[in-house]
């Protein structure tokens, strides 16, 4: 465990049962959510390579135009 951590946890003791109790759901719930993001992430990359060759095959193409930030 990392200082910083460490230090983090020792003021969140300070904390009343019931805010200690919120601090570790909200804790534990963000690291559900970076834990989903980055096996959704790793699972579309067979997904993003293909749509990025077929853009890129596209622009070759000519198929493609410039994007003019103006007109958004």
């Amino acid at each position: 465990m990392t200082e910083l951590l460490k230090k983090a946890f020792n003021e969140a003791s300070k904390l009343s049962p019931d805010e200690q109790d919120e601090l570790a759901f909200l804790l534990l719930a963000e690291l559900e959510s970076d834990r989903r993001w980055t096996s959704s992430f790793e699972k579309s990359q067979g997904a993003l390579s293909r749509w990025g060759r077929e853009a890129l095959d596209e622009h070759h193409r000519g198929e493609t135009e410039d994007l003019d930030p103006a007109n958004l």
